[in-house]
């Protein structure tokens, strides 16, 4: 038998179908929340990969069958759920969405009324009721109703389009030309169609919507080829790249060269304090670029654990006007208090459009580091062998501090380090960023062997 892979947190439960994530497990979720909600509506979508309507129905079951009436609104972006929750007053949502993980995987993502991830302490409920299998199962007069809504799409970019910090008139002044892959996913009608309202010539790649991803779904810059070469064959002023459910923004400048996801949340935060003074959120996973260029327009800088959920709260709790996390997932609160590429690509192209410059030539404006992203399978010991590797890090990095919230963050002179578990698959993650290439890469051969 396959092993039994499930990764919970507030980020989602995740798993592979057939190996531990099935109809069942979704079933007794989707009842778990509904009873973890007492009353209201629910809000819910998915995206576009093969086993998604199978778990949708199956979570709908749930959620009937706890007395919950359910709004279904089909495949769409997870900000469009997180949108439609709050603007329908619903008691939560649900998206049935892997994100970034490859075809094999999916998940649920909760939200609350708020159309925000739920908090930890929401999360810990949720599992104790799960755990306990104490579900509010009604009789049959009680049940809940089923209804569907296909529109959200179109809603969610008008509601973009409305953002005041958005220059719509002069992004449609440079007539841009963009291509655009959604890897076949949720992103594959909503992000062309608001770059097109944009006044925008857009191609596009991978925009089926059919859930055949070809080729890793993750946007870095290592899974762009395809539309790297498609920006050049275009002569295209940028590529655009979402992930499967339309969260995260990668960008590809007017050369075909992706110039990485860490710089789409610096452009939009360099465009918003443009306009908007306040606070900046960003996670421990971050390039220092977000936070040098916000520092540079005068904003104060948090860091929060890694994790929508949590940036958002720390957003919450300074009164924060942008934020976001380094993968390319943009948040603006006066808009929505979630990650969402379509408010990403706005900005970027607002920014574009009032530089006056290409994004090759914006790019070259903002500071730089050299950062490189790793990961490899857990080991079982690896809480162990990360408090041995603290002892041992002063010597190797010359630290100057160590923040613990999230596995362990190194800041030293030249740069900083982090290594961390995931909250979205059973791997580690280490990321190393100096501002010398060669030194970005020593370092990360030297660290990571201490977890391989």
């Amino acid at each position: 038998m396959p092993k039994k892979t499930l990764v919970k947190s507030t980020s989602g439960i995740r798993g592979i179908i057939g190996q531990g994530f099935d109809p069942i497990l979704a079933t007794q979720y989707g009842a778990a929340f509904g009873t973890l909600l007492k009353k209201g509506k629910v809000v819910i979508g998915r995206d576009s990969r093969p086993s998604g309507d199978m778990i949708m129905k199956a979570v709908i079951a749930g959620l009937l069958s706890v007395g919950r009436d359910v709004i279904e609104i089909g495949i769409v972006p997870t900000p469009t759920v997180e949108i439609a929750v709050k603007h329908l007053k619903a008691a939560g949502g649900m998206c049935i969405t892997a994100s970034h993980n490859p075809a094999q995987w999916n998940a649920l993502k909760f939200f609350n009324r708020k159309g925000e991830f739920i908090t930890p302490a929401e999360y810990k409920q949720l599992d104790k009721i799960f755990t306990s299998q104490r579900f509010y199962y009604q009789q049959h007069k009680q049940l809940g109703k089923l209804v569907y809504q296909s529109d959200w799409v179109e809603k969610h970019i008008r509601k973009t389009l409305a953002m005041k910090v958005v220059n719509s008139r002069g992004i449609k002044r440079r007539r841009f030309k963009i291509v655009v892959d959604a890897i076949n996913g949720a992103g594959s009608a909503a992000l062309p169609l608001l770059l097109r309202k944009l006044g925008t010539t857009v191609v596009e790649l991978n925009c089926n919507g059919d859930g055949k991803f070809v080729h890793e779904p993750e946007p870095i810059p290592a899974n762009l080829g395809q539309l790297a070469r498609a920006v050049r064959r275009y002569k295209a002023d940028l590529g655009m790249a979402c992930d499967p459910d339309a969260d995260r923004l990668a960008l590809v400048d007017e050369n075909g060269r992706p110039i990485g996801e860490e710089l789409t949340l610096a452009i939009a935060v360099k465009e918003v304090l443009k306009k908007r003074r306040g606070t900046t959120v960003i996670n421990l996973s971050t390039s220092r670029v977000t936070a040098d260029v916000a520092r540079e327009a005068g904003s104060r800088v948090l860091f929060s654990k890694v994790g929508e959920a949590n940036v958002v709260q720390t957003m919450h709790r300074a009164k924060a006007v942008i934020g976001g996390e380094g993968n390319g997932g943009v948040i603006y609160p006066a808009f929505h208090s979630g990650r969402d590429s379509l408010i990403g690509a706005a900005l970027v192209l607002s920014c574009l459009s009032e530089e006056k410059m290409s994004l090759s030539e914006l790019v070259a404006t903002l500071p730089m580091y050299y950062t490189i992203k790793s990961k490899a399978s857990l080991p079982g010991d690896f809480k162990n062998r990360l408090a041995r590797f603290e002892k041992e890090a002063i010597e190797l990095l010359g630290i100057s501090r160590i923040d613990r919230r999230d596995g362990l963050r190194f800041d030293f002179a030249d740069g900083w380090a982090q290594v961390r578990s995931s909250n979205t698959e059973p791997i580690f993650r280490l990321i190393v960023e100096t501002n010398n290439l060669k030194r970005t890469a020593l370092l990360t051969r030297q660290i990571i062997k201490y977890f391989k």
